[in-house]
């Protein structure tokens, strides 16, 4: 069995949105922020790793753009061979 990391994805962001509404609702039934920090921490929790990651492939996809765009500007200062013959 793999680990499927879209899933650990996908139950981070659920939880996250589930705390932030829960914290929200209790603050505004109760008129307490302070109570309900922990709730917000809970979401919060959830989301920083999401936003790592997402960080980390954006940046794995620029360094993937920018050496695609080198090895293709290396094969084209690579003169051709031509298709004349010698004699």
């Amino acid at each position: 069995m793999t680990f499927d990391k879209s899933l650990l994805r996908t139950v981070l962001f659920a939880v996250g949105v589930v705390a932030l509404v829960i914290g929200i609702y209790q603050t505004i039934l109760f008129n307490d922020l302070a109570a309900n920090y922990w709730i917000f921490m809970v979401s919060m929790l959830c989301w920083m790793p999401l936003l790592y990651w997402r960080q980390q492939e954006r940046v794995a996809a620029k360094v993937a753009e920018e050496e695609a765009r080198l090895a293709k500007q290396a094969r084209a200062k690579t003169p051709a061979k031509s298709t004349k013959k010698r004699r």
